[in-house]
This record gives structure tokens, sequence and C-alpha cells, in this order.
């Protein structure tokens, strides 16, 4: 039976969740990091308040794990709307008339939230155009000659997208959005900002230094700073004094089998199926993935992204290739560059 992995960037169980939720921030001023995406947003939530209207329509892509659920909770909180954010995902909408159940019985100015927007149905996402843009629908009820067509107008609300693969939604969808913004991996500051803030409210006695270290291997991602941050904490309370120290922390990582630049097993795995298996590269995602017995979506939502920002792997047009870093990390000799296999040397990267 496969083991959690514990630097996943996706939501845990019920407790997990539970346990990130009393971490996170309310209101914006409480967010750190996305400094860009924090002053354009706050901007427009200013204008909308200031003329009583709702936001206009939000999209949010980006890696998982770096807040596009906590953002939309946010701006509830700031348009006044905190206990009415009705929350759904893509997957879960199978049919127009489960859209329709939500969409007619939103009040004027409620937020709704769709995780994994990219994966609507087509005929949900045209059922929905309308819905966004003059907050009507048209409704077929029953069906065959008898059928018949029923407009009704809905109150003006706030849509809020969320999706880890912007480039798989329609053009027409995107266009609907009147405001998007892109999440980036936060910088090992900023999270070292989150798990100060993490520490006081779990009262975790933590020296600078280990919350540094956490900081810098938690592959940019405030979810799994927060979760690495828990598991040490239980590692500290049976394993040594309670308190957060560098031996604490590298003594605790090394058990997850996270190393010092936050890669785990399966980063590994991937980046040892590619040299050793396609000889560095080109490789194909699919071809991958079988050899490693994982899905194509677990490697290109959970481990590809923190490869390729951080400089292990790139992708061309033939496939994914290792880079220098790649073998250096791993220990391994660089091979000699032959015609269809040429691996990115230092010089090309860096």
């Amino acid at each position: 039976m496969s083991r959690e992995r514990t630097i996943s960037s996706e939501p845990g169980d019920v407790r997990d969740e539970q346990s990130n939720w009393a971490l996170r921030p309310r209101k914006l001023d409480e967010c750190i990091g996305q400094r860009q995406v924090i002053a354009q947003l706050r901007i427009a939530l200013d204008a909308a308040l200031q003329r009583g209207e709702p936001l206009e329509h939000v999209l949010l892509d980006g890696p998982p794990g770096l807040g596009k659920t906590t953002l939309a909770h946010v701006i509830a909180e700031e348009m006044g709307v905190a206990g009415r954010i009705r929350m759904t995902s893509g997957p879960a909408i199978v049919k127009t008339a489960d859209l329709m159940t939500v969409l007619t019985n939103l009040d004027e100015g409620d937020v709704l939230f769709i995780d994994e927007i990219h994966r609507l149905s087509k005929i949900v996402e045209e059922f929905l155009y309308p819905a966004m843009e003059d907050y009507r629908v048209d409704f077929t009820i029953e069906g065959g000659l008898s059928g018949r067509t029923v407009n009704f107008r809905l109150k003006r609300f706030t849509l809020i997208g969320a999706t880890t693969r912007a480039g798989m939604l329609t053009a027409a969808m995107r266009d609907r959005f009147g405001l998007r913004y892109h999440l980036d991996f936060y910088e090992a500051d900023d999270l070292l900002e989150i798990l100060r803030r993490s520490a006081r409210r779990l009262e975790i006695s933590a020296e600078e230094d280990a919350l540094r270290m956490l900081a810098e291997r938690s592959r940019g991602t405030p979810r799994v700073a927060n979760r690495l941050l828990r598991r040490v904490r239980d590692y500290a309370q049976v394993r040594a004094d309670g308190t957060l120290s560098i031996g604490v922390v590298e003594k605790a990582l090394s058990i997850e089998e996270i190393d010092g630049l936050g890669l785990d097993r399966l980063d590994r795995a991937f980046l040892t199926a590619l040299i050793d298996t396609y000889r560095g590269g080109p490789a194909g995602i699919e071809a991958i993935a079988a050899t490693m017995g994982q899905t194509r979506d677990t490697l290109e939502d959970m481990v590809e992204p923190f490869l390729l920002q951080r400089g292990f792997v790139t992708r061309t047009r033939q496939g994914r290739c290792a880079t220098y870093r790649a073998y250096q990390h791993l220990g391994l000799p660089q091979p000699t560059a032959s015609p269809g296999n040429e691996t990115p040397d230092a010089e090309s990267l860096f």
C-alpha cells in the first residue's frame, strides 16, 4: 500500500485540512507573498466596494497548494459575504441541473467558487456563459416535443474559478473572467514568515534557523510548509524536548525522505526514470508515467511543476529532458550527448 506523500501540494484528509484552515489568513492584509496579485486584487476590491457592486469574476491559476481556495475565502471576507461563499468543483457538476440548483440559490453579491474549473464538461461550461455575462440562464424543462425553455434571471454574483491547468480552459471561458491572476511558487523568505505565524498559532517553540530550513525544503508551497511544520512538531514531541532545532528538523525530514532541496522519493524516482530508462530524455510524460507506475495527472500536477521551476527538467517538443542540475543532484555522471538525446548543459541553463 502506498504511503501518503508528506510534501504533496494536494489537500490531505479531513483532519489535515482542518488543521490547515486554522492557519490560513482571513483578510487580504494577512496574506503573505504573491505581492503583485494582492496589490492588484486590493484595487479591484476597493473599487467594487466603493461602487457597491459585486466583484468581477475572478480566475486563479497555478500549481496546487499556493492558496487559490484561501484567496477565494479572503475575497468573500473582504466583500462582506464570508458566510455566503458556495463551493463546488468541476468534476462535481455533472449536468446542467446541478449547476442550475447552485445558481438559483445565490443571493446578491454571493461568491461561487468552482475548483478545477477546467474539468467542467462542454455542455455545463456553455450553460454557464450567460450566467456570467448577463446573470441569466436558459433552462430546458422536460424533454422531447413537450419540452420548453424557461429564462431564469439570476442575482448578481461573483464567480471565482481555480485551475491548475489554465491551458486547458477554452478561450471563451477564459475571456469571461474580468480578473485573472497567476499564483507563483513562494520565495523562501515568504515561507519563513508563514512558518513563523503558524508556529505562533500552534504554540510551537522553534529556532529561527530551523524554520528557515523548513522554508527552504517546502517546495515554494505554503500548504507543504505547514504540513512539514506539523510533522516536525510531532517528531520533536516524541523524540526530542519539543523544541524545533536544526538537528531535529534534519532528523525528521530524513525520516520523511525529503532531501536538502525539498525533493522526496517520488521526485527522485521521476528523475531516475528519465535518466536511467530514457538516457536523460527526451521522453514523453505518458512513457515516464508508465515506467513509474504512476498516472500522468499525478506527475503533471504534483511533480513536474516544481522540477521545472527549479531547473531539474526541461520540456521540449520531443519530450522531457533531465538537466545538468538533475545529474548533479543525484550524483550521476552526465552522459555525452548523442543525436536525438541532447541533454541541456549547465551553461545553457544558468
